[in-house]
């Protein structure tokens, strides 16, 4: 069983004098209609309280340069994409505390944006159109990385625009790897594929690709913290034979 290292002073020097990371990872994050303004507040403090958590830092440290790339973008329908965290370098502690601030100053305004975007027609789920954004979002990245992850977190199946099939192979296709957080429990999954139907089960069929990817699954909201930072370290560990599982 892989088990993470905590943070390393030499991890920390290596990091400081390389122009480079070990990972590119960009956090795509749902603000359509579906998640409500609590639901909303309690994904941004799941990763920022995520980003920080001990055994992701040590996760961090035990890289060959000891440093990732992380950026964070808010998806809704069609028309709402939003790169909300520019690039940051993820060293330590102090790095992980200045993202997450600036997640928490950025964030405030997002959901209300993506609602207003959305009105009158109510907000729908263009999960394709997030995964082709963050693709842009990981072009523009100022280091090089050996591995580059969408992460795709969601509470509803792709119900807007193109398909979401089609723009994961385009991210495959490129060398990306798209991993999912699903938040179960949303009724249009049941009137799109029958009752018993899992989110899970549909981000592993038509959204998840790519070497080593997987869905970690929060079964609410409440448990969203928890599932974040399971995947953070999966991540950031490279998955370790959690490819195409739900976890």
């Amino acid at each position: 069983m892989w088990r993470p290292r905590l943070l390393l002073p030499d991890a920390r020097r290596r990091a400081g004098t390389h122009d480079s990371v070990d990972l590119l990872l960009v956090l795509a994050v749902d603000v359509s209609a579906s998640i409500s303004a609590e639901e909303a507040r309690m994904q941004q403090r799941g990763y920022r309280a995520g980003l920080r958590h001990p055994l992701v830092l040590g996760a961090i440290a035990s890289g060959p340069v000891g440093a990732i790339g992380v950026a964070a973008v808010a998806w809704a329908g069609l028309g709402f994409q939003k790169l909300v965290v520019p690039w940051r370098r993820i060293v330590g502690m102090r790095d992980a505390q200045a993202w997450g601030e600036a997640l928490s100053t950025a964030w405030a305004p997002v959901p209300e944006e993506a609602a207003a975007e959305a009105f009158p027609n109510g907000s729908l789920t263009c999960i394709s159109r997030a995964i082709d954004f963050s693709r842009d979002v990981l072009a523009r990245a100022p280091w090089d990385a050996p591995r580059r992850v969408i992460d795709v977190s969601g509470d509803g199946p792709n119900n807007e625009g193109p398909p979401v099939e089609e723009a994961r192979d385009r991210a495959v296709a490129e060398g990306t790897t798209i991993n999912g957080l699903t938040i179960e429990g949303d009724p249009e999954l049941a009137r799109m594929f029958g009752a018993g139907a899992r989110l899970a089960d549909y981000y592993r069929d038509a959204v998840i690709g790519g070497p080593s990817a997987f869905v970690v699954v929060a079964e609410d909201i409440r448990a969203f913290g928890d599932a974040v930072r399971r995947k953070l370290i999966l991540e950031i560990a490279d998955g370790h034979g959690a490819e195409g599982r739900a976890l």
